[in-house]
């Protein structure tokens, strides 16, 4: 997708002044809060053939993977995606900080100059995640048809108030209809939008207004019946009928 790519590097190089100097001062609020590493890294997959390691700044104490992982947490309530609590005290407290800036994937801008990430995608997965996604969904990894990014649909809603299911609906139906049809329109709808939820000018929206975003600004229509109030449907059951 040339005009995806484009859209990346435009982003990136256009607010260097603001994300550089960003990256930078809180770099240096870990290191002075929480000392090194500054950064964590982690193995995720990004797309449907490529597994990579992934840098975000740190915002939990140092051995948090050990403590909560897929393998000492339990699947319960259908909850596949290993989510922190915003509360749990595993979170630093300048981690929390930056988690509820919306800042943390700040450094994966890195991963988008070299082409390995998109700012506007599905947010990368650790394979043993996905593995465990996979058990309950076989279609899963259809959120990886296109290049995972810093931000997308799921966060317009936020991923405490989705189901597995419906966050990987909402995944899905972005990469089928970026395959289908790019919309440069609806990748800046997402990327403004989430800067504005971020900065509390804007509520989160629910899950049927993003999948209704995106067949507005796209051609792929998945689960639109869900959107449709039944009178609705009738109406139009019966206007085609008339035709």
């Amino acid at each position: 997708m040339i005009r995806k790519r484009m859209l990346d590097i435009t982003l990136v190089t256009l607010g260097a002044l603001v994300w550089m100097p960003v990256l930078l001062a809180a770099s240096l609020m870990v290191l002075l809060a929480e000392g090194r590493p500054v950064y964590y890294k982690s193995n995720r997959r990004v797309s449907s053939d490529r597994v990579m390691r992934v840098v975000k700044f740190r915002t939990m104490v140092r051995n948090a993977e050990a403590i909560v992982n897929r393998t000492t947490v339990p699947v319960t309530d259908q909850v596949r995606f290993l989510n922190m609590s915003p509360d749990s005290p595993l979170y630093t407290k300048v981690g929390r900080l930056l988690e509820r800036c919306g800042i943390t994937e700040l450094p994966q801008l890195v991963h988008v100059l070299s082409g390995r990430m998109s700012i506007i995608g599905n947010r990368p997965l650790p394979e043993n995640v996905m593995n465990c996604l996979l058990e309950e969904f076989p279609d899963a990894g259809d959120r990886f048809l296109t290049r995972a990014g810093l931000t997308g649909p799921a966060q317009l809603v936020g991923r405490q108030e989705l189901t597995d299911d419906e966050r990987l609906t909402l995944e899905s139906a972005y990469c089928r209809a970026n395959l289908r049809r790019y919309s440069l329109r609806l990748d800046l709808v997402i990327l403004f939008t989430t800067i504005f939820i971020v900065a509390g000018v804007k509520k989160g929206m629910s899950y049927n207004e993003v999948l209704e975003m995106i067949h507005r600004h796209t051609s792929e229509a998945p689960q639109l019946v869900e959107l449709q109030s039944a009178p609705a449907a009738a109406a139009e059951a019966t206007a085609a009928d008339i035709a």
